[in-house]
């Protein structure tokens, strides 16, 4: 190290110059050997600080987590103690109740039969009937028979017609007749006073010639009623009032 120059004897020993205090320092400086650089240590508080801004970072995601599920929070209101007025709410009126329509079985006519010329049919109650190709014949239980004809000009067979004939005592009534001017005959309803209708049951000859007989029975004192015709689509062709 140079030695310091000797004092300015226009100065004071204690109070050197500025100029003096920088050559100094100066001079120091270029005597001292610098170290080497740490590096290690340069890279370690590097990494220290990048750690410490990461977690800073976390922990303000965190926070505005937090702030975010804070802010959908449902707020529940307090409810007063005293008790809420009564509301009146009228009754609602009771249903009507109405009867379900009371269903009825279909009447299904019986087919129309088909029977030989000639051929002897059991009506019941001792009456018996048959056909021929002239008009329809019947016997009654004390076996007198009676005929009634198709080609004797009495009835029109051009269109739909129906006849009549009773007899009875007081175990009924027997009803016959003519039904005619048709190949579509469906059935023959009888109706007596009472207003309920009774089904007849008919015969004709084969081959389908345009008309055929008809018969039913009824109880004492129905020898009066009403007789219809209808087709086999229950269409009404003609009616025999009693």
């Amino acid at each position: 190290m140079n030695p310091m120059p000797p004092p300015d004897p226009g100065r004071s020993p204690s109070l050197p110059g500025e100029g003096e205090v920088r050559a100094v320092f100066a001079r120091a400086a270029l005597d001292v050997t610098p170290g080497p650089v740490p590096l290690d240590a340069v890279r370690r508080a590097g990494r220290t600080r990048r750690r410490r801004r990461a977690a800073g970072l976390s922990a303000l995601s965190v926070l505005g987590v937090a702030a975010a599920v804070a802010g959908v929070v449902t707020l529940v209101p307090v409810r007063s103690s005293s008790p809420p007025a009564p509301v009146s709410v009228a009754a609602p009126p009771s249903p009507v109740r109405i009867p379900a329509p009371v269903a009825r079985p279909p009447r299904t006519p019986p087919p129309v039969r088909v029977v030989a010329r000639g051929e002897r049919v059991d009506a019941g109650q001792g009456f018996t009937v048959w056909l021929t190709e002239d008009g329809k014949h019947w016997a009654g239980p004390d076996g007198f028979e009676n005929f009634r004809s198709v080609v004797d000009g009495n009835i029109d067979r051009a269109q739909p017609g129906v006849s009549h004939q009773s007899e009875g005592d007081a175990s009924g009534v027997f009803h016959s007749g003519l039904y005619y001017g048709t190949k579509e005959a469906g059935r023959v309803e009888l109706t007596g006073a009472g207003g309920r209708p009774v089904l007849a049951t008919l015969l004709e000859l084969p081959g389908r010639p345009g008309w055929g007989v008809w018969y039913a029975r009824t109880g004492p004192g129905g020898d009066r009623a009403a007789v219809a015709l209808y087709d086999r689509a229950g269409r009404r062709l003609t009616e025999l009032r009693g």
